[in-house]
């Protein structure tokens, strides 16, 4: 076989791409790739050709690529949830600074004063950006994954009183969150007793504007709201409603729109969060393995449209992987077809995840053209490879 052939785009970090190796062409223009790799470039009015085989977004956001469209054409999507993590607890703590302290504020009240006497003009105006400490105030974090566990963690050893609130977190992420922190199974709670609230949770159906009017009218008075993971989790307008009746006293969003520019108490980060050259770093290296680790030998792993799936390095004849949908009787059928050639497998999985399912098969010897193409044609097979 050739070179696998990899299109870049937005700039993914050399010291990532220099992970793939000599068996890779590497080019922003590359024609017909068998992979893509981007950050934050829109892939919804791209026609994505045959040769196709995965998109990985270096980072953890998804919304720029059409998921559903790749898996009915059985493109596996990839992302690297965690490379970001420290980037993004980092400025949340600082969120937790700049929204008590008045920091902002007053660095932009300082930089335009002018004359002789400064030092009697800050003596004199400083009073009006005092702000309280967070030593002893309760922290809400919404969402505990990578991220909010990190920040939880951070938060109680800055002294903080830290509530976490996420049914899904996983047995991982679990161990990795401290004790001190208090698991919090009723949000309304968490919003009454909680003096700043941090939210770490994807945009999904259910999460978009979840913090909106009647999520506000539960919180303490004047809480402090970070928002570092997306602009939609918030509803604007309950946003500004709240911020002007002082039910908010002030919003840290990592994502600026026209409605909220100006707005006083919002304090609009030009999306930071992943902005340091070490997240970058990691995003892309992490996306890099996963794209090797799928084109040489079929493992899936943080794919957000295909299931976990992974059988190691491939060392036999060939393996065959099978994007297929979640239906009954695929595999008596794709094992039929192997059977009538007398193909012994030596190894075989099958894993599920909603509407799609993935199937790899390690065979002891070559299997016919004729064979791959009459697995092809299965009613729900989307795409068969061979390795």
């Amino acid at each position: 076989m050739g070179k696998y052939k990899i299109k870049t785009l937005n700039g993914i970090s050399e010291t990532g791409l220099e992970k793939f190796g000599e068996k890779y062409e590497i080019s922003e223009t590359m024609e017909s790739p068998n992979g893509i790799i981007l950050r934050s470039a829109s892939l919804h009015e791209m026609e994505f050709p045959h040769d196709l085989h995965c998109i990985a977004r270096a980072g953890a956001g998804v919304n720029n690529i059409p998921i559903e469209r790749c898996a009915q054409q059985g493109i596996v999507v990839f992302n690297t949830p965690g490379a970001n993590a420290n980037a993004v607890k980092e400025l949340a703590i600082a969120s937790l600074f700049i929204s008590s302290r008045k920091i902002v504020e007053g660095i932009n009240w300082a930089s335009k004063l002018s004359g002789v006497d400064i030092p009697k003009q800050v003596e004199k105006g400083k009073s009006q950006f005092a702000g309280p400490e967070i030593k002893g105030k309760k922290l809400g974090v919404i969402g505990l994954g990578a991220i909010g566990v990190m920040v939880a963690n951070a938060a109680v050893n800055l002294e903080m009183e830290v509530y976490g609130y996420d049914p899904y977190i996983s047995v991982d992420h679990a161990w990795g969150l401290s004790r001190a922190v208090k698991k919090e199974n009723d949000l309304k709670h968490l919003f009454r007793e909680c003096d700043y609230i941090t939210i770490h949770i994807p945009l999904t159906s259910e999460t978009k504007g979840m913090l909106n009017k009647d999520a506000f009218d539960h919180m303490k008075k004047e809480v402090r709201i970070i928002n570092l993971s997306r602009g939609e989790l918030v509803n604007d307008d309950d946003m500004i409603d709240a911020l002007n009746s002082g039910e908010v006293n002030t919003y840290v969003t990592d994502f600026p729109n026209e409605k909220m520019i100006g707005v006083p108490g919002v304090i609009a980060v030009p999306h930071l969060g992943a902005s340091t050259p070490e997240s970058e770093t990691n995003c892309a290296v992490m996306a890099v393995l996963q794209t090797k680790d799928f084109l040489e030998n079929g493992n899936i792993k943080n794919s957000v449209n295909f299931p976990t799936c992974d059988m190691g390095v491939s060392v036999v004849k060939h393996r065959l992987t099978i994007a297929h949908k979640n239906i009954p009787k695929m595999l008596g059928q794709i094992s039929a077809v192997l059977s009538e050639q007398n193909a012994n497998i030596a190894n075989m999985i099958n894993r599920s995840r909603g509407d799609y399912a993935y199937t790899m098969v390690d065979l002891e010897e070559v299997i016919t053209d004729e064979n791959v193409k009459r697995i092809n044609s299965i009613d729900g097979v989307l795409r068969v490879r061979v390795i």
